[in-house]
């Protein structure tokens, strides 16, 4: 019998997708899913405003936003430091999908979240992308040329895919064709996912 699949939106640069982290972990050993990973890298700007233009409803609207997600954070015992800019984390994301296929996607996932958050790698430095995926194993010979070549277009191709799934933020979660968007949407989901 096939498992039903979730496909799980995130983007390193994203505070509640790494909220959503460690419970989307769960989902598979909860409720006998598979969970395919795909890194969604968010424009910022269109997303949120450019820093430089930014009204005051929308600089209050993020810092509301980091505000509650600390909250979530604080609750999980979690570190979570504001970004230091905005950041482009494809280059990450392209280390997710290189760690994916090297079958060491989960140590690379937790160490990117965690140190990005904790202020101890940025998330589009590619020798630092490189040194995580040669920590956690992976062959790393090819990384580089792949970052910059194949990566690159399956990165983007996969993210024209997704978009046309409706998705437009993460986290994000699609199951049966229906998007749960956001870290509290979860429960949302798993209700979803018990009755059927």
């Amino acid at each position: 019998m096939t498992k039903r699949q979730i496909i799980h939106l995130t983007d390193y640069k994203s505070p509640f997708a790494y909220l959503a982290k460690d419970p989307t972990y769960e989902l598979e050993d909860e409720f006998d899913v598979e969970v395919e990973w795909r890194h969604f890298t968010l424009d910022i700007p269109s997303f949120l405003g450019a820093v430089e233009t930014r009204s005051e409803t929308e600089w209050r609207k993020v810092r509301y936003a980091y505000m509650d997600m600390r909250r979530w954070a604080n609750k999980r015992g979690l570190t979570v430091r504001g970004p230091r800019r905005i950041y482009d984390s494809s280059p990450a994301a392209i280390g997710m999908q290189y760690a994916q296929a090297q079958d060491v996607f989960r140590p690379y996932n937790d160490r990117i979240f965690k140190r990005f958050w904790n202020h101890e790698l940025e998330v589009d430095d590619a020798a630092a992308i490189t040194d995580v995926l040669a920590e956690v194993g992976a062959d790393v010979t090819g990384f580089a040329d792949y970052l910059q070549g194949e990566g690159r277009r399956q990165h983007d191709a996969l993210r024209r895919e997704t978009e046309k799934l409706g998705v437009f933020g993460v986290p994000s979660f699609v199951l049966d064709g229906e998007i749960f968007w956001g870290y509290d949407r979860m429960e949302l989901l798993r209700e979803r996912l018990r009755e059927g």
